[in-house]
């Protein structure tokens, strides 16, 4: 059976952890991780647990928009 892709709207970036960022792209959080590795200079460290606005900007524009946003406001 198909699964069907839940595709949302970003309103606001906001702080994101791993996880959370992980299923936007839709991938696990170890696969996201090898992903984030080669541009771990322009993102930074984390802050505890969260990626600040400034760094989820920065994956979004390394990785690009994930599949299932449609639209950040």
């Amino acid at each position: 059976m198909e699964q069907l892709k839940t595709v949302s709207t970003i309103k606001k970036i906001k702080f994101y952890t791993k996880k959370e960022l992980s299923e936007m792209y839709e991938t696990s959080p170890k696969t996201f991780s090898r992903w984030l590795k080669p541009h771990e200079s322009l993102i930074g460290d984390k802050i505890g647990r969260y990626y600040s606005i400034t760094q989820v900007k920065a994956i979004f524009q390394a990785l690009g928009m994930p599949s299932n946003i449609v639209d950040i406001e």
